[in-house]
């Protein structure tokens, strides 16, 4: 670390650099940036660097409006700097608004645009003076306002406004822009515990794993018996994979990216399930004697519009995905015996891969495949309130993250 600003800063000055200038991601970066920082500070970095990354487009219109220069004329380290100092002084309590300019300047002068530390104080002083009342009296009464206030793209919020209406989508762009619980699912008992932070240990030796109620509903969805056969098409990181472990008798689980399927890989050790194989390949192109399983899960890569609370750049790099779910619906069918059942699941509420994914495979298959209604009867409380028979969670009605949840069967 440099003299000057806090070391929490500096990483998070450093990620934010790392995702807006270099496209990486926020998470990834983060856990690489902040090895060396201690837990509290580790905590600051965290909140003040996904903070700003989700709040992207609200932090760039104040600070073009009561600053007076658009962040794109700035060079990176100054505009980096310029957003979380804007970050702390409109959306973070607890810290001086002097304190906040301040230490936003010392990350420039640290820089190589050490020059526009001068101008990097200008434009803070003047957005300390009125970046919060400037956010509240932002209008949200359509699509394009409300993403502008509460920081989404236009596309994402035109969707949610078209199927869900002005007063849910409000609550769900405020839901999705604050810390999402920790929560765990503690390995051989089922328990979704919700905790402070995870323990690394308990991690490390695979008592725990992160994963959030959303998630291990769509596991539990499988409904796996003891003695089924089970086909993860979508497999890694392999927190659900573990969960379908516990009762099959056998998990085939298939990943597509090398490096993920490693991982997968280890992952699938340290938690302890020894009857899980995991496959590096393309789940539409699977060697034939992959088949007749008992029960497919298809936990399809989406747009995660349900997950934006605990992913802080995917809103910016998010895009719909019905194609390729589609796809992989078909290779499920085609996977399954006669009498299974395929559970769909993915981490988007947005209709185009939700309900009409499931509708296009149970028309081109009538004949094979049909919606298990029995799927609400267990949990009716997440029944989906557009489509019978489905399950769905939101995150500003379930506190968790928003997930879709069908099951099929497959009947001939």
């Amino acid at each position: 670390m440099v003299p000057g600003a806090s070391p929490a800063r500096q990483v998070a000055q450093r990620v934010l650099m790392r995702v807006f200038e270099e496209d990486a991601y926020a998470d990834r970066t983060f856990a690489s940036e902040a090895r060396e920082l201690d837990p509290r500070d580790r905590h600051f970095a965290q909140r003040l660097a996904y903070g700003a990354t989700q709040r992207v487009r609200t932090l760039d219109h104040v600070i073009q409006e009561l600053g007076g220069r658009a962040v794109s004329s700035m060079d990176p380290p100054v505009r980096a700097a310029v957003r979380l100092g804007a970050y702390e002084l409109g959306f973070m309590g607890g810290v001086p608004a002097r304190a906040s300019v301040n230490e936003a300047v010392e990350l420039v002068k640290a820089s190589t645009a050490r020059r526009a530390a001068g101008f990097a104080n200008a434009v803070l002083r003047r957005v300390s003076e009125g970046i919060r009342d400037l956010v509240a009296a932002l209008p949200e009464s359509t699509p394009h306002e409300a993403a502008l206030k509460h920081s989404y793209p236009d596309w994402i919020a035109e969707t949610w406004w078209e199927e869900w209406g002005p007063q849910e989508v409000l609550a769900l762009m405020q839901a999705q822009n604050e810390p999402p619980e920790t929560v765990v699912r503690v390995i051989g008992t089922g328990e979704a515990r919700v905790v402070d932070h995870i323990d690394p240990e308990e991690l490390e030796q695979g008592l725990v794993w992160p994963q959030s109620r959303g998630s291990q509903l769509a596991g539990e969805a499988v409904g796996v018996e003891p003695g089924d056969r089970v086909l993860d098409l979508c497999a890694a990181p392999g927190g659900k994979t573990s969960q379908l472990a516990e009762r099959a008798a056998e998990v085939v689980a298939v990943e597509i990216h090398p490096g993920r399927a490693r991982e997968l890989e280890v992952n699938i050790r340290r938690l302890g399930a020894k009857n899980v194989t995991v496959v590096n390949a393309d789940a539409r192109e699977l060697p034939p004697e992959l088949t007749g399983f008992d029960r497919v899960l298809v936990d399809a890569p989406c747009s995660g519009l349900g997950v934006l609370a605990g992913r802080p750049d995917l809103r910016w790099r998010s895009r719909p995905l019905p194609e390729l779910q589609g796809e992989l619906l078909e290779v499920a069918a085609g996977r399954v015996k006669p009498g299974g059942s395929i559970t769909y699941s993915v981490c988007t509420i947005a209709e185009a891969e939700n309900q009409a994914v499931v509708d296009a495979a149970v028309l081109v298959q009538v004949d094979r495949l049909a919606i298990d209604h029995s799927l609400v009867e267990t949990w009716p409380h997440y029944e989906h309130p557009h489509r019978k028979g489905t399950l769905l969670t939101l995150p500003n009605r379930h506190r968790t993250s928003g997930f879709f949840i069908a099951r099929l069967l497959r009947i001939g």
